[in-house]
């Protein structure tokens, strides 16, 4: 289910707004560095995909995935013969978008409704601290709420006091339930409890929050694995969505704790925060394109409401569209 098809024309209007508005940052330092390469061009050649090249990697799409637009460019200049500068945009984000469907993945839920389920839908979520985690699975929750699914969020960030108590906030913000043991718990422990509670309580969504700490991969891998356990004692499918948050204003620091944690768990969908700070929303390509998992939320302020479903096509034409 597309995330569209639950909105009101206006709904959607909105959306676009506030995507607009939270990707500026972004598309004024996109806008200018194209506007400089095409300067004095009327048709896309070999300097306008040199200096096209250059806009893309210090918009931190990345090296190995700018290489790969620019060759579907390339294909298309020599397809087409002549191609006019004012063509480069819609063939820019034609291709992107392209890239970005590449990495969809069917098996997820896509969009805050969707029909009841046998059991609860659960997603386990990680990211090293300060990404924005609980935040956002803050931002989650409320938005499942806000489309009638009963929540229940799991506190298994065990190895911070200060982790659980915000969860604790943000639950009370989202008005949904929640299952903790306090600091120092075993988080594998924490996750049974939850997935027994939801079940039992005939919950929709389980979100688990986990420790966000990298010093020593094989010991998360380790942790991560036993919660994954532990969960299937309950559901045996669960997770059904391993959710990796990082922080869009760090540019290629995210693309490096992608690198681990898809490392150490079976990363399967991205959510990107503090994108309306940073002119760094490139990375969001990158990152999907180079670990083959797609980007599902996307943060774009402060708000409890500020948290969107990823839709390559209006992320793209908010980020390359004119401006």
């Amino acid at each position: 289910m597309g995330l569209f098809s639950v909105f009101s024309k206006t709904k959607k209007e909105e959306i676009k707004v506030d995507l607009d508005k939270g990707l500026e940052k972004t598309k004024t330092s996109v806008f200018a560095k194209l506007s400089k390469a095409i300067a004095g061009k009327s048709k896309v050649d070999d300097d306008v995909l040199d200096n096209l090249e250059e806009v893309l990697i210090s918009s931190d799409v990345g090296v190995q995935t700018t290489i790969k637009i620019i060759e579907r460019i390339e294909t298309r200049v020599a397809k087409d013969k002549y191609l006019g500068i004012t063509e480069l945009n819609r063939i820019l984000k034609e291709e992107i978008a392209a890239l970005l469907a590449e990495n969809e993945n069917d098996k997820l839920i896509v969009g805050f409704d969707f029909p009841k389920r046998n059991t609860p839908y659960v997603i386990l979520v990680v990211g090293v601290n300060g990404v924005g985690k609980t935040t956002t699975i803050g931002k989650m929750a409320y938005q499942y709420k806000m489309a009638g699914k009963k929540v229940v969020l799991g506190a298994a960030d065990t190895f911070r006091a200060a982790a659980v108590d915000q969860l604790v906030i943000w639950a009370g913000r989202a008005q949904v339930d929640i299952v903790s043991q306090g600091m120092g718990a075993d988080p594998a422990s924490v996750a049974f409890d939850t997935l027994s509670s939801a079940k039992s309580a005939d919950a929709d969504v389980v979100i688990i929050d986990t420790a966000g700490r990298l010093h020593n991969k094989l010991n998360l891998m380790n942790e991560l694995a036993k919660i994954k356990k532990v969960m299937q004692k309950v559901i045996p499918d669960a997770p059904h969505e391993i959710l990796l948050i990082l922080d869009a204003s760090t540019g290629q620091n995210a693309i490096e704790q992608a690198k681990q944690f898809t490392a150490a768990t079976e990363v399967n969908a991205l959510a990107l925060t503090k994108l309306d700070g940073t002119a760094k929303g490139g990375v969001a390509i990158g990152i999907s394109d180079q670990f083959k998992v797609p980007v599902k939320y996307i943060g774009i302020g402060e708000k409890i409401s500020d948290l969107q479903i990823f839709d390559k096509v209006h992320f793209v034409d908010s980020l390359f569209g004119e401006k």
